[in-house]
C-alpha cells in the first residue's frame, strides 16, 4: 500500500510548489524552511560551427537524406474559431504567471512533453500580459520564442494568440504535433 509520502513530485508539481512556497511567510515563532532549487530542463546547446577552409567549401557535399523539418505555424482560421467558441476542446492548460524564466521553461517543456506523449491535441498556455507600466511581460515575449526552438518544434505544430475569454494576448492556443506512428 502506497502512502502520499511515498509518491515523488513531478517536475511540474515541484515548480508549482516552489513558486507557492516562496510567497508564504512562516507562522509566528517558527523558522522559515529552506526551499531547494528546481531541477531545470536545459535546452540542448548548439555547438559553434567550425570555420571551413576554402578548399573544403568548393568540394561538393555528400548527398544526405533530408532531415524532417518541423516548423510551427499559426493556427488556421476555422480551427482557431472552433477553439474560441468551444467546439474543439482545450484538453490541457498551464499557467506560467509569476514564474521565473527558468521555472517557466522547465514547466512548459514538461507540460508539452506530457501532452504530446498523452496524445492531447489542443492546449492553452497562459503567460500573462506583463506589468502595468505599458511594457510586455517577459514570459509573453519569451514563450513564443521558446516555441520556435528545436526542443519545442518537435512537440507542437502550430500556435496562435487566444481569444479574449481564454486570456487574450496573455495566452496561446497550441496544437500538439501528432506522434509518429500514432
Amino acid at each position: 500500500m502506497s502512502t502520499r509520502r511515498d509518491r515523488k513530485l513531478s517536475d511540474e508539481e515541484r515548480v508549482l510548489w516552489n513558486v507557492i512556497a516562496r510567497t508564504a511567510s512562516p507562522l509566528k515563532g517558527k523558522r522559515a524552511v529552506e526551499i531547494p532549487e528546481v531541477a531545470k530542463v536545459e535546452a540542448p546547446k548548439a555547438e559553434p560551427m567550425p570555420v571551413k577552409i576554402a578548399a573544403e567549401q568548393s568540394a561538393p557535399a555528400p548527398a544526405k537524406a533530408p532531415k524532417r523539418q518541423y516548423v510551427a505555424h499559426s493556427l488556421d482560421v476555422p480551427t482557431r474559431d472552433k477553439l474560441s467558441k468551444g467546439r474543439l476542446p482545450i484538453e490541457g492548460r498551464v499557467d506560467l504567471h509569476g514564474m521565473t524564466q527558468d521555472e517557466a521553461y522547465s514547466l512548459l517543456y514538461a507540460f508539452l512533453s506530457r501532452a504530446h506523449a498523452g496524445g492531447l491535441r489542443y492546449v492553452l498556455v497562459i503567460t500573462g500580459k506583463g506589468n502595468s507600466k505599458g511594457g510586455d511581460g517577459v514570459l509573453k515575449r519569451m514563450v513564443p520564442a521558446w516555441l520556435d526552438t528545436a526542443p519545442f518544434r518537435m512537440l507542437i505544430s502550430s500556435q496562435d494568440h487566444a481569444e479574449r475569454h481564454h486570456g487574450g494576448s496573455g495566452a496561446l492556443y497550441i496544437r500538439i504535433r501528432r506522434r509518429l506512428g500514432a
